[in-house]
């Protein structure tokens, strides 16, 4: 009797686990197995902790899919597009930092957050410069810069050069590909 109660439980906490990977947007850190990055790391309040070298988290699809809801997996993994001011954090205003939803790594914060009327998250600059990296896309046929993830090299969105001071650059992202933390 007490081995089926326990056979039982483990069963319901295994299912629990997946779901919970399946349907969370608040995932823990990874660590990575890949080369070497550097990249500065912030506590949750936007505060800089320091400078460290850590590896790149390198994983299959299979593995992304188990780890990300559809969407999620969708926009990080494939580069896919939000639909516009019907997302998760377009018209968030409240204080914090947002962090990569596939690995954890902190890539903006809300003050250089700003409405750009577009209806996705847009961002003047980066937590940290070296926290992103930027790639050439010419997916629709015209040249535009693509975000991503330093650590994980997650799809976040396009980088434009019509924001406003001081750098004059549009960070404009999906809330799929983000995870905010609210500064306590």
């Amino acid at each position: 009797m007490v081995r089926a109660v326990f056979i039982v439980i483990a069963g319901l906490l295994g299912v629990g686990g997946f779901y919970w990977l399946q349907h969370t947007p608040n995932l823990p850190a990874l660590e990575g197995t890949g080369p070497r990055v550097q990249l500065a790391i912030f506590s949750d309040n936007g505060v800089l902790l320091r400078v460290q070298t850590a590896h790149k988290v390198i994983l299959s699809d299979a593995e992304w899919r188990k780890r990300l809801g559809s969407e999620q997996f969708s926009v990080t993994r494939q580069a896919a597009t939000e639909s516009p001011f019907h997302n998760l954090y377009w018209n968030k205003h409240a204080p914090g930092i947002y962090r990569c939803v596939c690995c954890g790594n902190a890539v903006f914060r809300s003050q250089e957050k700003f409405d750009s009327d577009t209806g996705w998250p847009s961002f003047y600059a980066p937590i940290a410069e070296q926290n992103i990296a930027t790639a050439r896309d010419m997916s629709l046929g015209i040249e535009r810069i693509e975000v991503l993830c330093r650590k994980c090299d997650a799809h976040l969105g396009h980088v434009f050069d019509d924001g406003p001071a001081p750098t004059g650059l549009r960070y404009c992202l999906n809330s799929a590909a983000l995870r905010f933390v609210q500064s306590r």
